[in-house]
């Protein structure tokens, strides 16, 4: 089994754009639209690494994260933290929660798929 990204957005079509390009790079990606649904999927399926949206509906990627952090099966699994908000202040806050990094959309994808292979090497 290759390296699994769980990818958790709420637009459809950053959900799916994004999705389509890592499966070209020959990643196994599952998909949620909040962070309820990513809680849920983390635990059953225990990716390698999250990619979460930091601001979504039901559930927003800081709960979820610090949600992550506190459970004992999911802990260890990376997070990068991804919103359209460059601020600082985001950025502080989704480090605090348990981020291992953060990223402003529109997401750089030659640098997203930098910091995923280090933590792909890190994993092997």
């Amino acid at each position: 089994m290759g390296f699994v990204l769980l990818v958790v957005e709420d637009n459809e079509l950053n959900r799916d754009m994004l999705v389509r390009r890592l499966l070209k790079r020959n990643y196994e990606v599952l998909t949620a639209s909040n962070g309820e649904d990513a809680l849920q999927i983390a635990r059953r399926e225990k990716p390698d690494l999250i990619l979460m949206d930091m601001r979504m509906p039901i559930m927003d990627g800081w709960t979820a994260v610090k949600k992550l952090k506190e459970l004992k099966e999911t802990r260890a699994i990376p997070v990068i933290g991804v919103s359209a908000n460059g601020l600082q202040e985001d950025r502080d806050q989704a480090l605090a929660v348990g981020c291992v990094a953060y990223e402003s959309k529109p997401i750089d994808f030659n640098r997203l798929i930098t910091l995923i292979q280090e933590f792909t090497k890190k994993a092997s």
